[in-house]
């Protein structure tokens, strides 16, 4: 795609739009030739009235033509061996019309198209303008590669005012045959291009191999993702499908292939900034500095509010800043270091460089003012400057004070400004939660299919030689229940078979003694089980139509939705990332033994809830396992309630 994406050459074909493409590409340097079949000029330049007119084949063409002229064109442009094209017109599958997308992708044949309903693409490492509407970026000699879902967002990225040199920006649109995996590979190829930044409106398990290699040549991903699955929008049956279908899957899968998922476009920038300057970095210990106490404490309360850790300096590091700002300040994190040393470029520099050495990020407060005499903050920046060499981040409390050209100078230094107190936090939190990337892929999708609800004592049948199930029996009424009952040890957990939702069915009660003498219930059957004791687990597993399948885990039992203690997985998983899973959520202190309670066997748990991944990637059939509760116990876990889904 280097045609495309650094033309030398540009065909334009349209009227309004197509006419301001051409103004843009004229004042980017570009060699610009517009068709059309009745107008002399576009724009001040020539025109020609046909494609067979054209002096050679175009590095690049933008198609602001109807999608009825469409397809023909750009099946004239395959044939005379253009670069590629951007497709501006709407109306193609993002309004229903399928076909007609899938005859433009044909008739592209190996010729790049970017869209259709698309604005195109903007080069400010090459100067490059392949674009319908107004832009605010600069040339620079590097910088961040930006590809959006929403032409109207990459408008917006490229008015930004915070010193993030913007390299390169290229549409979607509908992404019909060019996605977001071949775009950022061909971003890749530059060198120029020191990070990605996504904006996403779904998901591509193909963006695994476009994060290994960013992280490979040193170069970090950031996401903005709009919108889910349409897998997270399948029928909720279970808790699982409740609990994952608002994003969650999509963010353990970002999460697992090392992108930098952010919330806002706000922080999208800001990420960036992090990643253009520092690389992939992943600040799991990050220490905050503040001449101001006010400050200090704000920056404790954001932090414990994004669950971002903020840990003490370590004693040696507590007595060289104890040593160099004396008795009166408390050597903490945050640290107030007070203004005793403000002014004092060497002493201000020996206390950031002593606070940072102990972290992965250090953020200093400060806010150099524009608007009045700046001079007595340049000791302090001076200062910072001084320790490039280590993670230390200016950072602006409210963005206002960071001006562009204040930013602009601190990067030229080798340093990565931050504008806002609240967002720098955010963008560390974000960092440090994603994962390394690496070999790992995720399972194949399959494609959405009709299943049937197994019922709950063949479920348990299934699952039994992944996991003990109680012991229990089975009958058509209560009398042949007692009966068949009569080896098993009372107290009993009696079921109403043929609910996917025994408790909400009223379908299920609890310490039976009496199964003779229980009332009866509605259902296709009873089952009768004996009673296990533990903390209550749910382990759900689905399918996912686009990420392949998915595990969720923590807070079991009938109140899991209303706690909403839960992790998720992309499958395949390990049993040490279930295990860290699990320490994120707060069923594992039940686990492990919550104020003297006698601990569970927690390995005995995540080794049964690694053994139900396994046979659930085993059985392609299975649409959907939950277990709500796996009960663990002292000795081992146990598959209490089972609901299986699976296709006929």
């Amino acid at each position: 795609m280097s045609r495309l994406l650094a033309p030398r050459t540009l065909a334009v074909l349209g009227g309004r739009w197509a006419e301001a493409v051409v103004a843009k590409a004229t004042a980017a340097g570009m060699t610009v030739w517009p068709v059309h079949p009745t107008r002399r000029e576009m724009g001040g330049v020539p025109c020609v009235p046909a494609l067979a007119d054209l002096p050679a084949a175009p590095d690049a063409v933008f198609l602001g033509v109807n999608r009825d002229a469409t397809v023909p064109l750009v099946a004239d442009l395959t044939a005379m061996g253009a670069g590629g094209a951007v497709v501006f017109a709407s109306g193609w599958a993002e309004t229903g019309d399928v076909a007609r997308q899938d005859a433009l992708v044909a008739a592209a044949g190996g010729m790049p198209i970017l869209g259709p309903n698309c604005y195109g693409l903007l080069n400010y490492l090459d100067g490059a303008a392949v674009w319908p509407d107004e832009h605010g970026g600069m040339p620079v000699a590097r910088g961040v590669g930006l590809i959006v879902q929403s032409s109207n967002l990459g408008i917006n990225l490229t008015m930004q005012a915070r010193a993030l040199p913007l390299g390169r920006l290229a549409c979607l649109g509908n992404a019909a045959q060019v996605g977001v995996a071949d775009l950022g590979h061909a971003m890749l190829d530059d060198p120029r291009v020191t990070a990605l930044g996504l904006h996403l409106e779904g998901m591509d398990p193909a963006l695994a191999d476009l994060c290994e290699r960013a992280q490979a040549t040193g170069r970090g991903v950031v996401v903005l993702a709009g919108g889910r699955s349409e897998g997270g929008r399948a029928a909720a049956v279970s808790h699982t499908a409740a609990l994952t279908g608002d994003g969650t899957a999509t963010a353990a899968f970002l999460r697992r292939i090392g992108a930098v998922q952010v919330r806002s476009p706000s922080e999208f920038l800001e990420a960036l900034k992090v990643a253009h300057a520092l690389g992939p970095v992943r600040p799991r210990r990050v220490a905050v500095m503040a001449c101001s106490g006010g400050e200090a404490g704000l920056a404790a309360d954001l932090a414990q509010d994004l669950g971002l850790d903020l840990p003490p300096p370590d004693a040696a590091t507590a007595a060289a800043l104890a040593d160099e700002l004396g008795p009166m300040v408390r050597p903490a994190n945050p640290l107030d270091y007070h203004t005793f040393v403000w002014g004092d470029r060497a002493r201000m520099a020996r206390t950031f460089r002593t606070m940072a050495r102990g972290y992965d990020a250090a953020l200093v407060v400060i806010d150099p003012p524009d608007r009045t005499e700046a001079s007595g903050f340049e000791p302090a920046l001076d200062a910072i400057a001084d320790g490039a060499d280590l993670p230390l981040i200016p950072v602006a409390s409210i963005p206002e004070a960071m001006s562009e050209a204040r930013a602009a100078s601190l990067m030229d230094r080798g340093l990565c400004p931050l504008s806002g107190l609240e967002t720098a936090l955010s963008v560390m939190a974000a960092h440090a939660r994603a994962g390394t990337p690496g070999p790992w892929r995720p399972v194949p999708p399959q494609p959405p299919r009709a299943t049937r609800l197994v019922p709950e004592d063949a479920a348990k049948r299934a699952v039994a030689d992944a996991v003990p199930v109680p012991r229990g029996v089975t009958a058509p009424d209560l009398a042949t229940l007692a009966d068949r009952a009569r080896p098993l040890a009372a107290p009993f957990a009696l079921k109403a078979l043929g609910h996917a939702h025994k408790t909400e069915a009223g379908a299920v009660r609890l310490h039976v003694r009496d199964l003779a003498a229980a009332a009866p219930m509605d259902g296709t059957g009873y089952l009768a089980e004996e009673m296990a004791e533990g903390v209550e687990m749910l382990v759900g597993l689905r399918r996912d139509a686009i990420l392949g399948a998915t595990l969720t885990l923590g807070w079991g039992g009938t109140r899991t939705e209303l706690i909403g203690d839960t992790a998720t997985l992309i499958l395949p998983a390990t049993p040490d990332e279930i295990g860290a899973a699990l320490a994120g959520c707060r069923v594992d202190a039940l686990l492990r033994g919550y104020r003297g309670a006698p601990p569970a066997d927690r390995p005995a748990a995540i080794a049964a809830i690694h053994a139900l991944c396994d046979l659930f990637l085993a059985r392609p059939a299975w649409e959907e396992l939950e277990i709500n509760p796996l009960m663990a116990g002292p000795a081992r876990a146990v598959a209490v309630d089972v609901l299986l889904r699976e296709a006929p």
